[in-house]
């Protein structure tokens, strides 16, 4: 049972095999942390000590002004990421049928689409000039995290049937 769940799974190709399965499970690790990291960090005036946001902090502070936008931003920034991941992997170990592959790849985009509002942030602050703002880190591990992720998916692909 155990080695037939190891397998590459029936129906299914990989490059990168293996790598690619231990790939997409480290990304279970890796979210969270980029999810507590400091995205940015931000200061009204040049002077002050800069606040820092990470994801978490941003979504507890849109808790309290807009449910709407927070359930949005938690589904695009939290919910989306893992459930690909977990979906992949899932998939890679034979759990899961491979016509769910489209699926995972419309999670992947929408996951993406929380990397570019961040963007738009930094450049519309910065734009305005008030105040102070610096990329942190955890910006770049987040964008790593879903960049890594749209890697695995796209190294996972249905065989292509050599009758055809």
């Amino acid at each position: 049972m155990i080695g037939e769940a190891l397998r590459l799974g029936a129906g299914l190709s990989y490059v990168g095999g293996m790598f690619v399965k231990l790939l997409n499970l480290s990304l279970l690790v890796a979210f969270p942390i980029a999810w507590f990291a400091p995205l940015l960090k931000a200061g009204l005036l040049p002077f002050f000590k800069l606040s820092e946001i990470s994801v978490l902090s941003g979504l507890q502070a849109l808790w309290e002004k807009d449910i709407i936008l927070a359930l949005l931003v938690t589904f695009f920034a939290l919910v989306a990421p893992y459930l690909k991941t977990i979906g992949l992997a899932l998939i890679h170990f034979g759990l899961a049928s491979a016509r769910l592959l489209p699926a995972i790849a419309l999670m992947g985009k929408l996951a993406m689409a929380d990397i570019f509002l961040i963007a738009l942030y930094i450049v519309l602050a910065k734009g305005v000039g008030v105040g102070r703002l610096e990329t942190g880190w955890g910006l770049y591990a987040f964008t790593a995290c879903v960049l890594i992720s749209l890697t695995c998916s796209y190294l996972t692909k249905p065989k292509q049937d050599p009758s055809l």
